[in-house]
């Protein structure tokens, strides 16, 4: 869960956002309704997705049994260190440190949905 003193995401671009995806995880994610899972599961309708529930995806344990609901807001803080909000994850990126390229992302995360 985000700290209750977390400041909260600033309005996100989802252009941007789309860009750094293609940048930073599209090599491991894909994001197509019905699209594969690559080293990482498929993101099409992540936001307010229960983590480690896409079929055929073999999540870690810590991921798999976290619990996690994937809001903006749980999305902002395991973007942006990945490993200290989830330890065990198999994710090995790094994380995005600047609040408002996490934003971007997650804006453009908001995109991918029915």
């Amino acid at each position: 869960m985000p700290p209750k003193d977390r400041a909260p995401l600033p309005p996100g671009d989802a252009v941007r956002g789309e860009k750094l995806f293609k940048g930073r995880a599209a090599q491991c994610h894909t994001a197509t309704k019905g699209g594969s899972n690559g080293v990482g599961p498929n993101l099409f309708g992540i936001v307010n997705r229960k983590s480690g529930t896409i079929e055929g995806f073999a999540y870690s344990k810590a991921n798999a049994d976290s619990g996690v609901i994937w809001t903006p807001e749980v999305l902002d803080v395991y973007l942006e260190n990945p490993k200290k909000f989830m330890p065990g994850t198999k994710m090995s990126f790094a994380g995005i440190k600047k609040p408002q390229e996490r934003a971007d992302v997650i804006a453009y995360l908001e995109t991918l949905k029915d």
